[in-house]
């Protein structure tokens, strides 16, 4: 009888634990909705979809990618704002959609603070500075000297106004203190012929896209942007041994909809980290060029707040606008 009576006692307790459980915890089956917010192939929809396999066998479910490209990244950003806040669906999503595109002024359909919950900081994709061949310089220190007797007279290519690499540019421009004239393309892909060629004088591109050229001879490498030497270019250093503080990553990061359950948000936070711990998906990410980085809740809202400032300012002080 006193087995039976604790036996009864224990389910009691566990039912009113299920109870109390939000729909996504206690319905662990019901696959999981990850919008992402960009085109499929690309490394942001790479990159959430060697996450999302691990975290969903960590959370006893699948991971369903949605693919919702458009307008910059907002448009999936805004379905996944508006849904429902129960954990079936969440946001993978990078610099463009919470950091640049507020802070230079774009009319998003939402509030990066007020109408998102921040779930995970999961990685960074760093850039490194590539000038041709024929650069006399071969140091960041070098290149600034270089640039300082020639105000100017050089230029440096991008994506476009707006694009992470032309507010990295500026960045750079800003800490070292030199005038080089901006030429935009429609990618990168198409700058690299130009910068081969001698015809630009610097680009900022993202490793995985630069790093190719470098090894095949075509281009020069003189550092990378992350504030630290990465694991992915180990040869390099950063600019900020010639600029203390320089520092200018793509992240990753992943969002809920606002008034998401802080028992979903551990739990899903508790997940991407441990997936992100997985020798198979840390050497998977550092073929499409990307640290993975682990963090709470917390230090990825206070990561987005502070990246967010610094573009801010430098939007402002440059004078960039998204045409």
């Amino acid at each position: 009888m006193i087995r039976r009576h604790h036996f009864l006692r224990g389910l009691a307790a566990a039912l009113a634990l299920g109870a109390a459980m939000p729909a996504a915890l206690a319905q662990s089956s019901k696959p999981i909705r990850l919008v992402v917010p960009f085109p499929a192939g690309g490394a942001t929809d790479l990159f959430a979809r060697t996450l999302s396999q691990k975290m969903g066998e960590r959370l006893g479910t699948s991971i369903v990618i949605d693919n919702k490209p458009g307008a910059g990244g907002s448009l999936g950003s805004d379905i996944a704002a508006k849904a429902t806040a129960d954990g079936q669906t969440l946001l993978f999503t990078t610099t463009s959609t919470h950091s640049i595109g507020p802070a230079i002024g774009a009319k998003l359909p939402y509030d990066t603070v007020r109408d998102f919950t921040p779930i995970a900081h999961v990685g960074n994709a760093p850039s490194i500075m590539l000038v041709p061949n024929s650069s006399p310089a071969k140091t960041v220190k070098e290149w600034i000297e270089y640039a300082k007797r020639n105000p100017g007279k050089l230029n440096y290519a991008s994506s476009g106004n707006g694009t992470i690499v032309q507010l990295t540019a500026e960045l750079f421009k800003a800490q070292a203190g030199v005038f080089v004239t901006h030429i935009p393309y429609k990618g990168t892909g198409l700058a690299i012929p130009d910068l081969v060629a001698g015809q630009l004088d610097v680009l900022f591109d993202s490793l995985p896209t630069g790093m190719p050229h470098v090894r095949d001879g075509r281009l020069r490498a003189l550092a990378v942007t992350t504030l630290k030497r990465t694991p992915l270019a180990p040869d390099l250093p950063p600019v900020a041994d010639t600029l203390p503080g320089f520092e200018s990553n793509t992240w990753f990061g992943l969002y809920g909809p606002k008034g998401l359950p802080a028992e979903v948000v551990n739990r899903v936070n508790t997940a991407a980290n441990q997936a992100l711990s997985d020798p198979e998906v840390r050497a998977k990410l550092t073929t499409l060029g990307i640290e993975p980085v682990t963090s709470t809740p917390a230090q990825f809202a206070k990561m987005v707040a502070d990246d967010q400032a610094k573009w801010k300012r430098i939007i402002a002080e440059r004078k960039i606008v998204n045409e």
